[in-house]
């Protein structure tokens, strides 16, 4: 009898285990055959892991080419300075300026899962032809592209060749970047609170694990490329885009995946015109007679949750007022979407109209952060690069940005967080952290510029563009600022990250990781349009501006100290913008509430 009650208990227990096994996701995510996923069998780590290693591999292709692209724009195609500096700034701003058009296509029509794949495809394409283009045509004669031995002159053809490969990785790799990382939070369900925790530590590890990936490339691949074996360097690119791509095509059967909500831009539009119709509408102050949208087929069939009505923008609510006319239209069974809309659409627009300004703030950090691999090469080329007889790659000096970037996130996860937490009762929030991102950026362009200072004092005189250690000051100096900036990009990429993921609305989730990379996009293009405007300014017959090609003639200190002033300013305004934004409410599936509301607290 005993044991006839054991093997029921056993029974039950292992039923018991199937049931929980089977539970589905609360965040309205489906397996790839379309059906609600199963928690057990789909998302989670397993697919995290895979996702942030794919991230890592595509991440070490790309700074094969992107790192040292200045040293292969000057020594192999024969360009000046300041113009590497500047096709390097706009040829990266493209890269994330393309982030727009993938975030579009995911979040419209394609997925998250299929633009990763199709994009990966790309850039894998481009890496390839970039790698047999330089083979051909562009490493003549033999042996040249080091720092002693320039190349000669390349065809219309020969050039146009590598621009377009160049390009084709920019829209590959930019296409994918921001759906990536939206796709890897979609493995967890932040409805959950195990995998909400999970959800945001992936954000963390996504960002180590997009700077480990580099660390290879700022180390050994830029020691070889420095050193004029480029074509080496862009193979193994290749190669590691291409083993990313097929080990993302390997987690297919466990992903998660959310379902595309139409074109973004027709509800935007829709909300405006609504609201424009109606403008002489009047509505109650408290906003309850607004349309909920309970029937509406774009809310229900991909099951995005509903966004609580907030009172910020009262003219755009105007949209959700259901008048007479709508009133007899929906009676028959029909409704115009371009005169009612529902609250859930009306605050999508909110939202991101209460974004942009945050965004805006953004930009400008990102213009010092392009520092790194423009200017910051360039400074460093022009010191002591060597230790006895070893050689020290000055890209390869990012690698202290890297490894501050590993320091400060297991410092920022072990320590900082559960301290703060422990004296203010909670954590940092995300625009905190942005915040103190833009202070350490602060400090790390004045210390840039203290380098350079020192740098033209221990100039050796006479020294032209191509003579070796133009300064005495070893390239060391620079790791202060290497390290600055990994410590700002911990507290404001990974909290841009975070924030902007967890701001946009459902619908437009890759949108949101979108426009983290399109900060750094525009980032670029003003760090380049700012060369351009001081090289005109700065330069004089006597004085050829303050970034010439030979660095000891110029005024780079000045230009770092000029960034410092600026993203003070810049700083200012996004205290300002920061406590006027109100966090968004999510209404849960179950009807329960979920995210926050209220005023943005920033302590600074």
């Amino acid at each position: 009898m005993a044991c006839l009650n054991v093997c029921k208990d056993q029974r039950y227990a292992e039923e018991k285990n199937q049931k929980i096994k089977e539970v589905c996701t609360l965040d309205g995510t489906t397996d790839r055959h379309g059906r609600p996923a199963v928690r057990g069998r789909t998302g989670r780590w397993v697919a995290g892991i895979l996702i942030l290693v794919n991230q890592g591999l595509a991440t070490l292709a790309f700074f094969g080419v992107g790192v040292n692209l200045v040293l292969f724009l000057t020594r192999v195609l024969g360009q000046d300075n300041a113009e590497a500096a500047n096709n390097v700034s706009k040829w990266t701003g493209t890269v994330y300026l393309f982030s727009l058009l993938g975030a579009f296509l995911s979040d419209s029509y394609w997925g998250r899962y299929k633009t990763c794949a199709i994009f990966q495809v790309i850039y894998v394409i481009g890496l390839s032809l970039l790698s047999i283009s330089t083979y051909i045509f562009l490493l003549k004669p033999k042996g040249c592209g080091d720092e002693k031995s320039p190349c000669g002159e390349h065809s219309t053809f020969e050039i146009g060749l590598f621009y377009i490969s160049i390009y084709l990785i920019a829209l590959g790799n930019g296409g994918y970047q921001p759906n990536i990382a939206t796709f890897g939070a979609d493995q967890f369900d932040e409805e959950d609170p195990n995998e909400g925790h999970s959800k945001i530590s992936f954000f963390s590890y996504f960002y180590l694990a997009l700077n480990l990936g580099s660390l290879f490339s700022n180390t050994i691949l830029g020691y070889f490329e420095d050193k004029g074996i480029w074509t080496l360097g862009f193979w193994v690119s290749t190669g590691s885009a291409a083993m990313a791509l097929v080990l993302f095509l390997c987690g297919t059967p466990m992903y998660r995946h959310f379902k595309p909500q139409g074109n973004p831009l027709s509800r935007f539009f829709r909300v405006i015109v609504a609201a424009t119709r109606k403008w002489k509408v009047e509505m109650t102050p408290s906003g309850e007679d607004l349309y909920e949208g309970e029937d509406e087929k774009e809310c229900s069939s991909n099951e995005s949750r509903k966004i609580v009505h907030t009172h910020g923008f009262k003219f755009l609510d105007k949209a959700a007022i259901i008048t007479s006319k709508e009133m007899n239209q929906m009676g028959k069974g029909a409704q115009n979407p371009w005169r009612l809309c529902s609250v859930t659409q009306v605050e999508e627009v909110k939202c991101i109209l209460r974004l942009l300004p945050i965004w805006l703030c953004t930009i400008l950090y990102s213009v010092v952060f392009t520092q790194m691999a423009s200017l910051f090469v360039e400074q460093g080329a022009a010191m002591k690069t060597t230790i006895s007889s070893f050689h020290i790659p000055p890209a390869g000096m990012s690698s202290f940005d890297i490894l501050s970037v590993a320091a400060f996130i297991f410092f920022y996860r072990r320590v900082l967080d559960p301290l703060v937490a422990r004296l203010w009762k909670k954590g940092l929030t995300e625009l905190q952290r942005m915040g103190i991102g833009i202070v350490i950026a602060i400090m790390a362009m004045i210390s840039a510029g203290v380098v350079e200072l020192f740098r033209l004092k221990y100039a050796i005189k006479d020294c032209n563009i191509d003579c070796e250690n133009p300064s005495s000051l070893s390239i060391f100096w620079q790791v202060p600022q290497y390290m600055l900036i990994g410590a700002s990009e911990v507290f404001m990429y990974v909290g841009q990250l975070e924030f902007f993921n967890g701001q946009a609305p459902d619908g437009l989730k890759s949108f949101g990781s979108a426009l983290c990379m399109t900060s750094i996009s525009l980032g670029n293009y003003v760090s380049s349009l700012l060369v351009t405007v001081v090289m005109k300014i700065s330069a004089r017959e006597d004085m050829p501006g303050w970034i010439p090609g030979n660095l000891n003639k110029g005024h780079l200190d000045r230009f770092y100290f000029l960034l410092a002033a600026l993203t003070t300013a810049d700083l200012l305004v996004y205290v300002l913008c920061a406590k006027w934004y109100k966090y968004i409410k999510f209404e849960g599936k179950g009807g329960n509430d979920s995210g926050n509301i209220g005023q943005a607290e920033l302590r600074v």
